[in-house]
């Protein structure tokens, strides 16, 4: 591809798109068709496919997703958390984007997770904490959504999770190897209660789990609509439960009542011939699109997964990556994010000129804002899911999804967990003289790692839709994805499969076992020592529309997810 395509501008973009605007008719909701759903369970699989046999939209079967994830991967993500949402409309060829981040309480200050003037809270009790949880927001958003796109009555979305939470369901070996795992979240009385055999003990693999607690919460939203999470009853115990000790919150019924999703631009740029949107800052999509943007200025495209210098130029262009996003990317309504020029071309050619320096050299930060803004102290954990869903029509959503660590902030309410977002801002304010980009602020949405992802060719028809959880892990499974399936043209099934690496600083976490066989040695030599990986591994779902137009879908073997179709038409 030439370098004049490379470095379109984001205006040549949107004249782009704007001349695909409504150039297709939308087809109607009885067009015979296949509905396809990738997710993290196979439970909320069937939801979304019951959804979408029904005739409903990707956002109606999105809504069946993600409570029965609440239900059944209740570890990673549900309704009292937040996520980002892409929608692909087919009849404009345009992508949506949604931003259901959780907000920090009004009241929230700064320095709330400072135990002295210098010193941080020790994690666990940050986490564990009231403080911790921020304003949920995924419900408003699947609520916005669907008012704009969805095709079924809002209620009928929750029938499968509401019939699973009474009939109950065995549990999964992953779900039980987090409420036995040693997470200080599975330790609490909240968490140990709704997660219980009759004998008090944790659930176990196989074991029959019902949640009459989540079907009342479910039954109470379906009729009455979001608002029931964020006004009345339910709103009133979330309040309750945040702001109980230890370190009580400051979350007030004001703060539920006032929450609202951003409905924003995408972030688009042309990589390899093809468009690929991500949600803004403060999603890391910027992240995703700056590590393409570095990779495209090398020779990787004439490598492949088993050449190890391939493997060398994605470390070092994530170590550029992950250098800039740690410093400059958080909530654009409280501070200046140079999206514009982290993802200018020249900067890009700057950046990529420093790739083949020295691997025992960290890379800075770029300097913008005139070195206003300090390094920070966040520290993402795991706990996050991802799914993707196509309908009949063509319409597709890319969302990710969760509760920040695995059971959030280990404190219930009807019988769902609470987040811990508050945790994903800077524990620690100040890099000395300077502020963190993402430190606490009332009313501010903590940066996030995660960046679903929708792919159109130039034209602006569907490519492929994917993404991960994985705490700060995200941007490079998503990366490696879309390298492998864009450069290297593999097919989408493959590239989730290749190992995952991750740089950030000077750590690099790898899945050593995984890669062809010679290529941990040759990194070695090249100075690149790779370490067993921490943390949570990918959990990647996708859909990719292969060039005979049929639909391949993907689900990381690495997690419980499924990926299946259904048959939708008269």
């Amino acid at each position: 591809m030439s370098f004049a395509l490379r470095a379109l501008s984001t205006a040549c973009l949107a004249v782009v798109l704007a001349s695909c605007a409504s150039s297709v008719a939308k087809p109607s909701a009885s067009t015979t068709g296949a509905g396809w759903v990738a997710a993290a369970n196979p439970h909320a699989v069937a939801a979304g496919l019951e959804v979408l046999r029904n005739g409903g939209s990707a956002v109606d079967a999105a809504i069946a997703v993600q409570v029965m994830l609440g239900l059944t991967e209740p570890q990673s993500s549900g309704i009292g958390g937040g996520a980002f949402l892409l929608v692909y409309d087919p009849s404009t060829r345009q992508v949506s984007a949604f931003n259901g981040r959780e907000t920090a309480p009004a009241a929230a200050q700064a320095d709330m997770f400072m135990s002295t003037a210098d010193t941080t809270l020790p994690r666990a009790s940050a986490v564990l904490s009231g403080r911790a949880t921020g304003v949920p927001g995924v419900m408003r958003l699947l609520e916005r959504a669907h008012g704009k796109f969805g095709r079924r009555p809002w209620a009928e979305t929750f029938e499968p999770a509401i019939r699973l939470a009474g009939e109950g369901f065995e549990v999964s070996p992953r779900m039980a190897r987090y409420l036995n795992g040693s997470y200080p979240q599975v330790q609490t009385a909240d968490v140990r209660k709704l997660f219980a055999r009759p004998d008090g003990t944790a659930l176990q693999a196989g074991d029959r789990f019902r949640n009459p607690a989540y079907v009342s919460t479910l039954q109470t939203l379906a009729t009455t609509g979001a608002d029931a999470l964020y006004e009345g009853p339910l709103a009133k115990q979330i309040v309750a439960r945040t702001r109980a000790e230890p370190l009580g919150g400051a979350m007030t019924e004001a703060d539920l009542a006032n929450y609202t999703v951003e409905e924003v631009a995408p972030l688009c740029r042309i990589v390899w011939a093809h468009q690929v949107c991500v949600p803004p800052p403060p999603s890391s999509g910027i992240g995703v699109l700056q590590l393409l943007a570095l990779l495209e200025r090398t020779d990787i495209e004439q490598r492949g997964p088993n050449d190890p210098r391939a493997w060398l130029l994605f470390a070092q262009a994530s170590r550029l990556m992950y250098s800039d996003r740690d410093r400059y990317v958080a909530d654009p309504r409280f501070v200046d994010v140079p999206v514009s020029e982290l993802l200018a071309p020249d900067y890009i050619a700057s950046r990529a000129r420093l790739i083949d320096r020295d691997v025992s050299v960290m890379p800075a930060a770029g300097e913008f804002l005139a070195g206003r803004v300090g390094d920070d102290a966040t520290r993402e954990a795991a706990g996050t899911s991802h799914f993707v869903i196509s309908d009949a029509s063509g319409m597709v959503v890319s969302m990710t999804t969760t509760v920040e660590t695995y059971f959030g902030s280990g404190r219930t309410v009807g019988g769902f967990v609470l987040n811990n977002q508050m945790t994903d801002f800077s524990l620690n304010p100040r890099d000395g003289e300077r502020p963190a980009a993402n430190a606490v602020a009332g009313g501010k949405r903590p940066r996030s790692s995660m960046a679903p992802i929708v792919v159109l060719d130039l034209q602006g028809q569907f490519v492929a839709a994917l993404g991960s959880p994985g705490g700060n892990a995200i941007p490079a499974y998503n990366g490696k994805t879309l390298l492998a399936t864009l450069a290297w043209g593999m097919d989408l099934r493959s590239a989730v499969e290749l190992p995952n690496l991750i740089a950030r600083g000077g750590e690099v976490v790898a899945e050593k076992d995984k890669f062809a066989p010679g290529v941990v040695e040759q990194l070695a030599k090249l100075g690149l020592e790779l370490r067993p990986p921490k943390g949570e591994e990918s959990g990647l779902h996708g859909l990719w529309r292969q060039a005979d137009g049929t639909m391949l879908g993907a689900a990381d073997s690495r997690r419980e997810g499924t990926v299946s179709s259904v048959v939708v038409g008269p």
